[in-house]
């Protein structure tokens, strides 16, 4: 079994993955100056297709959390809003000859979420705390866009908070 502890989610450390979408300073103002527009957050990036919102509702999970299973899409970025203030696991593994390697494990903060390059492989959604529901914006279109790959020897990601 590999153990994996999750680090916080930063723009930093995930920008070879994919964007953080979180409120920044300096938004733009709009509306009569009541509202701040926090803009152009994500590159979505779309292959033979186009841009969709859907909405999806995942099961939470729990830390310690296993698996073994990652996902990509090389055809289309792939973004996950929150749709409540809860934090979510995310699982990341750069891409080693056309298969995932070692595997990566954020956890966010409330009211953060994410984008994912297009190619990017990546672990399932992993809510934390129900209700589990997310704005995704995501490519459309006819052509086959899922890859999956288990690996032979599942990972562990613990919770950051037990010692």
């Amino acid at each position: 079994m590999n153990t994996l502890r999750p680090a916080p989610l930063t723009a930093e450390a995930f920008a070879p993955f994919g964007d953080v979408l979180e409120v920044a300073d300096n938004p733009l103002k709009i509306n009569a100056g009541m509202c701040d527009r926090h803009h152009d957050l994500a590159d979505i990036d779309i292959l033979d297709g186009r841009a969709g919102i859907s909405f999806f509702k995942a099961q939470p999970r729990a830390l310690p959390y296993q698996f073994d299973l990652v996902e990509r899409h090389p055809k289309g970025s792939q973004a996950f809003i929150p749709m409540s203030m809860t934090s979510f696991l995310v699982i990341v593994a750069p891409d080693e000859d056309g298969k995932p390697g070692t595997p990566l494990a954020f956890l966010t903060r409330p009211g953060q979420g994410i984008n994912l390059h297009r190619n990017t492989w990546h672990g399932v959604l992993t809510p934390l705390a129900a209700p589990g529901l997310f704005a995704v914006v995501d490519r459309i279109g006819d052509a086959t866009n899922l890859q999956e790959y288990t690996y032979t020897t599942p990972f562990t990601v613990e919770d950051p908070n037990q010692d």
